[in-house]
């Protein structure tokens, strides 16, 4: 497809149909990665109203990088993926001592804090500073499979990359990316899910019952009612659990720096 005609496809789309979100209208590089974290792998819908009271709460890195990991959890309890909010303080912390309390501007320098890969870091690089980065993520994925590989079955990422780097308005590349996620949301909706031509395309398994469910019900019974050993932890979490797979999860948080130890009591990490 010639580029040209890609584009209007999907600025004219944006014009009619674009999606106002509140780090949309307001840029600031810190808002912006805090949308970045929430928006891993939850729906924008759900991430709204989160990132509305963590901003008013710690409008700045500094303000978050003081706060204890409990009190963290606390704000972000029932958005899932609780890794994520760690990340977030553990960046803060990072920014304010090292950064002097400015959000990084390059990729190179935002892969370097914790919870940032490759996409996140592109994508707070591009929103936040308009910097014109090249990455990919489901939405922005499910445009280029739609137009450019109609035919085509188990498609890379790798093939999907020099597409992109060639149609990127480099003049405005914010509002490119923002144009091409809001068209591919709205193509999920019209028509069979062009993601499932891709071969990164894994279908999420279910939430209830699962091993994540677990890890999220043990960190938010620390959250809300404290520490307490293994059995009691096991009494608070309302569902059938094994003992093993109980201690497995302990493992885990304890590993990832979000549960500490101590005399067989249970607790958040400060």
């Amino acid at each position: 497809m010639d580029t040209a005609e890609f584009r209007k496809i999907i600025y004219s789309y944006y014009k009619e149909a674009g999606r106002v979100f509140p780090w949309r209208t307001d840029c600031s590089p810190w808002g912006v990665m805090v949308s970045e974290l929430m928006l891993q792998q939850t729906q924008t819908e759900r991430v709204e109203p989160y990132w509305k009271r963590w901003i008013d709460k710690w409008p700045k890195p500094e303000n978050l990088a003081g706060a204890g990991l409990e009190e963290v959890l606390q704000e972000w309890s029932g958005l899932g993926y609780n890794r994520r909010a760690r990340y977030l303080r553990d960046c803060a912390k990072i920014i304010t001592g090292n950064h002097g309390g400015k959000v990084p501007e390059s990729p190179a320098e935002l892969a370097k804090l914790p919870g940032i890969g490759p996409y996140t870091a592109g994508a707070i690089a591009c929103f936040a500073y308009n910097y014109p980065s090249v990455f990919i993520e489901t939405n922005i994925r499910a445009v280029i499979l739609h137009f450019y590989f109609k035919d085509k079955e188990n498609v890379t990422d790798r093939e999907i990359m020099p597409i992109l780097e060639e149609t990127l308005d480099t003049e405005n590349p914010r509002v490119w990316y923002w144009a091409l996620m809001d068209y591919g949301a709205s193509l999920k909706k019209l028509t069979a899910n062009p993601n499932r031509r891709s071969r990164h395309y894994a279908k999420q398994s279910p939430f209830e019952g699962s091993f994540r469910q677990l890890r999220g019900s043990i960190i938010r019974s620390l959250v809300s009612a404290g520490p307490g050993a293994a059995e009691e932890l096991q009494n608070r979490i309302d569902r059938e659990t094994e003992s093993e797979e109980l201690y497995r999860a302990l493992e885990t948080l304890e590993k990832e720096l979000m549960v500490a130890e101590e005399g067989g009591i249970y607790r958040i990490r400060e």
